[in-house]
């Protein structure tokens, strides 16, 4: 394959940015994004040039590192992917193929397409956890969970935090990505003791970390590369109703 990649590069987050073109050959369909970007930076090392900056770590679809906006949807043109997993197969022999950063304000460029998508864990930092004493590891009878729950939970619990939601929507909502990691406590016995507290401090955190609000377009949930639920979004706005009213 013969591709022409439009690239943004940008020096550091106080640096204006601008997109590169760069022509690239002898792609092979089966290879994967990272590694087509893998062999672009050989071709710009051996140029004298400098390689293009990107975040990624395990390239299997699990860590949410790799964070690209591909022509105009995160992760690019495959559902339920992210951008390691997804295939130059994907694209035409002869495409242009741009590439940018995710753009969100609580998301600043460190360089060229990596983000600092540290406040996700300012957010995980308020409450996205268990800190009450649960004792050793229970029989797994011992605490019955309803099972449409339990799965609800585990579903809810897949969310990578990969930042998809937040450069989908046109608010920089991190709704998704919240109500996410609120919605696998709240469904189970042991995140309910502290369910109260959670809610507000990782929503009070949210806001002030200047994501924007919920823009009911559901934009989150289509480019979810794990399909988390906006019914998520609905039960956070619940705990945190109730939350409220208890004080």
């Amino acid at each position: 394959m013969k591709l022409t990649l439009k690239i943004w590069r940008q020096k550091d987050a106080k640096s204006t940015g601008k997109f590169v073109t760069y022509p690239i050959d002898n792609i092979s369909p089966n290879c994967s994004f990272l590694e087509m970007l893998d062999l672009l930076n050989e071709q710009l090392i051996l140029q004298g040039q400098d390689p293009v900056v990107f975040d990624h770590d395990c390239r299997e679809g699990i860590c949410g590192m790799c964070s690209l906006y591909i022509n105009g949807r995160p992760h690019g043109p495959d559902d339920a992917v992210t951008a390691c997993q997804l295939h130059m197969r994907k694209f035409k022999d002869g495409e242009t193929i741009i590439i940018e950063p995710w753009r969100a304000k609580p998301f600043p460029v460190i360089k060229d397409l990596m983000v600092d998508r540290t406040a996700f864990d300012k957010i995980i930092q308020e409450g996205g956890y268990i800190s009450v004493n649960t004792g050793g590891s229970a029989e797994a009878n011992s605490i019955l969970i309803n099972k449409i729950n339990s799965e609800l939970a585990m579903d809810a619990a897949a969310c990578i935090g990969c930042g998809a939601c937040v450069a989908a929507c046109k608010n920089a909502s991190a709704m998704l990505f919240v109500s996410a990691k609120v919605s696998q406590f709240a469904l189970l016995p042991q995140g309910q003791v502290e369910a109260n507290e959670r809610v507000k401090k990782m929503v009070k955190k949210m806001d002030e970390l200047g994501f924007g609000n919920c823009t009911n377009t559901y934009a989150c949930e289509a480019e979810c590369p794990k399909l988390i639920s906006r019914s998520n979004i609905a039960r956070l706005n619940r705990e945190f109703m109730v939350a409220k009213v208890l004080g």
